[in-house]
C-alpha cells in the first residue's frame, strides 16, 4: 500500500469530489482566512462537522462545558445525512447543514469540531485552520501517515491550536507515569504493553443501519453519498459501507486506528519524548467474525524505536479480556491501569523495583518495595475540552498536540500497512516516510 504524494490545496479540491465549486472554495481558502481575535472572557463559538454516534456525544459535551462555565457554545452542526443534521439541529438549537464548507465559512465560528468518518479527518482540518479556525480533532488524528504530515506542517504554518480527541490522554495517570520515568524510578525504558479488546455476539462496529436511508432517499432519509465518499474510490451506496465504515479500509484502519489509537497516545506521553518507531510489524486476521468486513477482528502490533525499546499490543474483537498497560524498565516496571483498560478510570498507579539490580542509591531514594501513587478521580472528557478550550484563549499547545499524534499516528498506520502487506516495515527519519528495508545509519 502506498501513498502517492498529495498537495495541501489537493486535499480541499478532491474532498468533495473535484467540483468546481469547491475548487473555487479551495482557493479562497488558500488565502487563509483571519481568525476572530479572542478576549480572555470571550464565548468560543464551536460547530462539529459530522453528527453520528461520536459527533452527537460531542456535542453534548461541549455543550456542557459551556453550560458549566460559559466557556463555549455549538452554533452549527452538520452531517451528510439528514437525519443526523436535522436531530443534532433541533437538540442543540442551532443551524444544520449538510455541507462542511458553509460551516468553516462562518466568520462567526472560531473552533471546528471533526467528528467525520477517518477518511475525511484531514480534509475538515486542514481547510479549517486554511479558514483561520482552532481544531478539535477526533481520533484517529488522521486515514494515512502523509495526512498526518501535512496536518503537522499546516498547524506550524497557521499558529492554529489543534488538540486530538483522544482524551485518554488527559488522564492524570499517563503524567504521572511520565513524572516517575523523568525521576529514574525504572531506569532505561525497555519495553511497553498494552490492549484494547471488546466482545459482542453480532461483532464490532455492526452499528444498526437505517432502513430506506441512501441517496434516493426523501426527506430525512436522505444522504448525500458523493460527498462522503470523498476522496475514497467511487463506487455505488452501500448502506453497510455508511453505517458501519469502520469494517472497510478505505474509510478506517480497524483495531489500530480506533482502538489503538488510545493506546500509543498515551504511552507516547508517558515515554521520556514522543518517538517515531524504528520498525514495526502486524499480525491478525477475520478469525470470527466472517461477514463482509475487510479489517482484522485480531490483531497485533509489535515495534522498535530507536531509543531502544519496544512497543507490544495486542486486540481482539472476539474476546474482551485485557492485560495490563504497563511500562517496563531495567531497575523497575510502571504498571497504569492494571485492569489493562486505557480508557478506563483507575485510581492508582504502581512502581515495582526490581531488587536484584536497583543499587544502594535508588534504594536511598525510592525505596525496594512496591511504591503506589494515587489518581484523583476527574471527568477526563471534560477536562480534555477544557485543555482545548483554554489553548485557544493562550496559544499553548493541547495536551494531545498534533506532533504528538503525529508520532502515535505513525506507529498504527505502519501497522496497518505492515499487516496488508504482509511484511516488516521501517521508518526512514530523514526521509519521513515508510520504507521496505532498514534505513542506512
Amino acid at each position: 500500500m502506498s501513498f502517492p504524494p498529495l498537495d495541501r490545496r489537493d486535499f480541499l479540491k478532491t474532498a468533495a469530489g473535484l467540483s468546481a465549486a469547491t475548487s473555487l472554495w479551495a482557493s479562497k481558502a488558500a488565502s487563509r482566512g483571519a481568525s476572530r481575535v479572542l478576549g480572555a472572557n470571550d464565548r468560543i463559538n464551536v460547530g462539529v462537522v459530522g453528527v453520528g454516534g461520536r459527533g452527537s456525544y460531542l456535542c453534548d459535551q461541549f455543550a456542557k462545558h459551556g453550560l458549566a462555565n460559559n466557556s463555549c457554545q455549538l452554533v452549527a452542526v452538520c452531517d451528510v445525512y439528514e437525519k443526523r443534521k436535522r436531530l443534532a439541529a433541533e437538540k442543540h438549537n442551532v443551524k444544520g447543514y449538510l455541507d462542511y464548507r458553509e460551516v468553516i465559512s462562518r466568520p462567526d465560528i472560531d473552533a471546528i469540531v471533526v467528528a467525520t468518518p477517518d477518511h475525511w479527518h484531514a480534509h475538515v482540518a486542514l481547510a479549517a485552520m486554511d479558514a483561520g479556525k482552532d481544531v478539535y480533532c477526533e481520533k484517529p488524528m488522521t486515514h494515512t501517515i502523509e495526512e498526518a504530515l501535512k496536518l503537522s506542517a499546516t498547524v506550524k504554518e497557521t499558529q492554529r491550536v489543534l488538540q486530538v480527541g483522544s482524551q485518554t490522554t488527559s488522564a492524570l495517570q499517563w503524567h504521572k507515569a511520565k513524572q516517575a520515568i523523568a525521576e529514574g524510578r525504572i531506569g532505561h525504558m525497555v519495553g511497553s504493553q498494552g490492549s484494547y479488546n471488546r466482545n459482542s455476539t453480532e461483532g464490532e462496529w455492526n452499528y444498526p443501519i437505517d432502513a430506506g436511508a441512501g441517496p434516493d432517499g426523501k426527506g430525512d432519509n436522505y444522504i448525500d453519498w458523493k460527498t462522503w465518499l470523498g476522496s475514497a474510490p467511487k463506487r455505488p451506496f452501500d448502506a453497510d459501507r455508511f453505517f458501519r465504515f469502520r469494517k472497510y479500509w478505505n474509510y478506517s484502519g480497524g483495531i489500530a486506528t480506533d482502538l489503538f489509537f488510545h493506546v500509543v497516545a498515551p504511552l507516547n506521553i508517558c515515554w521520556p519524548a514522543p518517538e517515531f518507531p524504528a520498525r514495526v510489524s502486524a499480525l491478525g486476521g477475520i478469525f470470527v467474525f466472517k461477514d463482509e468486513r475487510e479489517v482484522p477482528d485480531t490483531f497485533s502490533l509489535l515495534a522498535d524505536f530507536p531509543s531502544g525499546h519496544t512497543l507490544n499490543l495486542e486486540s481482539s474483537m472476539a474476546n474482551s479480556h485485557h492485560i495490563p498497560g504497563l511500562i517496563r524498565g531495567h531497575l523497575g516496571t510502571i504498571v497504569m491501569v492494571e485492569h489493562g483498560m486505557f480508557e478506563g478510570k483507575t485510581d492508582h498507579i504502581t512502581v515495582t523495583p526490581e531488587k536484584r539490580v536497583i543499587d544502594a542509591d535508588y534504594k536511598a531514594k525510592f525505596g525496594d518495595t512496591e511504591t503506589v501513587i494515587p489518581i484523583e478521580p476527574e471527568d477526563v472528557m471534560q477536562k480534555h475540552i477544557g485543555n482545548f478550550i483554554e489553548c485557544m484563549h493562550t496559544r499553548q499547545k493541547p495536551t494531545l498536540d498534533v506532533d504528538t499524534a503525529l508520532h502515535a499516528q505513525v506507529t498504527i498506520s505502519m501497522a496497518v500497512q505492515s499487516y496488508r502487506e504482509g511484511r516488516v516495515l521501517y521508518w526512514d527519519e530523514r526521509a519521513r516516510k515508510v520504507v521496505a528495508k532498514a534505513p542506512k545509519a
